[in-house]
């Protein structure tokens, strides 16, 4: 019952009230997308045709559609290596997405990136990054850009909870409250950095969020099944972003299905099915959002599995798209590495670089 009633709450926020259907549906046709898309991507993995990693977002999909769902074009996104859903959710297209993990020259990375390295700057997607909390200095230089420029935006940030206990990470949030940045640091806490649980990684007091404290940053946290609050709670710290220049943290709770990657032999021991059995019954956040919208008549039964009978379809011609897509050629290792050189600037005729004859 008391589920219910915060579902309702969030869902009578001002930014979900002027929600029309058409948009409802939309998010629901997103996360079955993202969805369908990890799923065929596991599958062909384990099938040996794609290489090095595969980190899967299946059971987070809501967050990124959420958030995503209230980005305009001065606001930019940034996240981590389990970046597929992000990718897709700010709407890059299977097909290129698909080829990427393949490593075909028709990918988002031109083949060069893989799973962990997805790039859109057309739709302000700037990663994809391997290194954990990497991402978060370089979020906070986007948003560094922004107030420089005096653009009204912001910068939408993305780690997994094992990154808060990274150096750069602090470093970061002490420079975005120094000097009153856009940046919204989300937190997307599956309860695990890798294989060791929270409790075990991370010191804490209720929540991760929290650390704001230390810095004078506002923070909040929400659970990350319901686009509602997702979306509510977002709503709020890119208000603050866009007209305060003011940080903020954001931690929503949330579980991812598979193990930490593919690799992750594991992921079965540190964990139990049970644990995940009941989140996927309770708390699976399509069924959750499929649930609202059902209840709202919104949507039927038929118009779901239209959606995901498409989704289905979709994924599966993206992995026929990479088949028969072409490698990259040899001769375009170099390419890509310097905008400078590649740009022919005058920076790019200069000096000495790393690739050269």
């Amino acid at each position: 019952m008391q589920e219910q009633i915060e579902t309702h709450k969030y869902s009578e926020a001002e930014v979900n009230k002027s929600l029309a259907d058409s948009e409802k549906i939309e998010f629901l046709r997103q996360m079955v997308r993202i969805r369908r898309f990890e799923e065929a991507s596991l599958k062909y993995y384990n099938a040996g045709k794609m290489g090095g990693f595969l980190h899967l977002y299946i059971g987070q999909e809501s967050i990124a559609v959420g958030t995503a769902s209230l980005c305009g074009d001065n606001d930019h996104i940034i996240t981590a290596y389990r970046d597929h859903g992000h990718a897709l959710a700010v709407g890059m297209s299977m097909n290129e997405c698909m080829a990427e993990l393949y490593g075909k020259k028709t990918g988002c990375s031109k083949g060069k990136g893989g799973s962990m390295h997805f790039f859109a700057p057309d739709k302000n997607f700037w990663g994809g990054h391997g290194i954990v909390a990497g991402q978060t200095p370089l979020g906070l230089g986007l948003a560094y850009g922004l107030k420089y420029n005096e653009v009204k935006g912001a910068s939408l940030c993305f780690l997994g909870d094992g990154a808060v206990n990274q150096g750069s990470f602090h470093e970061s949030l002490n420079l975005a409250q120094l000097w009153e940045l856009p940046v919204i640091y989300i937190i997307e806490n599956n309860g695990y950095s890798m294989g060791t649980s929270q409790k075990r990684s991370s010191a804490f007091n209720n929540c991760l969020a929290g650390r704001g404290d230390a810095y004078g940053i506002e923070w909040d946290v929400g659970k990350g099944n319901d686009i509602y609050e997702v979306r509510a709670k977002t709503k709020e710290a890119m208000d603050r972003a866009h007209n305060d220049s003011q940080p903020t943290i954001l931690e929503f709770d949330t579980c991812r299905y598979q193990g930490h990657s593919v690799a992750d032999s594991n992921a079965k021991k540190y964990r139990s099915p049970e644990e995940i059995d009941y989140y996927k019954e309770n708390y699976d956040p399509i069924n959750v959002w499929k649930n609202s919208l059902l209840e709202e008549g919104v949507i039927d039964e038929n118009d779901y599995k239209e959606i995901d009978n498409a989704a289905k379809d979709e994924a599966k011609e993206s992995a026929t798209f990479a088949e028969e897509s072409p490698f990259p050629e040899p001769s375009a290792i170099t390419d890509d590495v310097y905008f400078e050189v590649d740009n022919q600037t005058e920076s790019g005729k200069q000096g000495k670089h790393f690739f050269h004859d």
